[in-house]
């Protein structure tokens, strides 16, 4: 049987706004998600409004199809995605 890795990268343009869903969504599909690597721009005088969060997704691929499309229809939020099928 063929398994699937999935990478999605999640741009969030209004982290003060978005965050929340984006947060809700992430916990709701918890047990899809291997590793999350959040970056975004920060200095002593600065917190970036934009957010870029990594996602390495492994599993049910329905599952992680029902999360890229949740994920794309919030405002201010794209998705990409890399898959490797081994």
């Amino acid at each position: 049987m063929e398994k699937e890795i999935r990478i999605l990268g999640v741009l969030i343009t209004n982290r003060e706004k978005e965050a929340g869903n984006v947060q809700r969504l992430l916990t709701k599909f918890g047990c899809s998600i291997k590793t999350r690597l959040g970056l975004h721009e920060i200095a002593t005088d600065l917190c970036s409004p934009c957010g870029l969060i990594l996602l390495e997704l492994l599993g049910d691929t329905t599952e992680m199809d029902k999360l890229e499309k949740e994920l794309s229809a919030l405002s201010g939020v794209q998705v990409n995605k890399m898959v490797f099928r081994h």
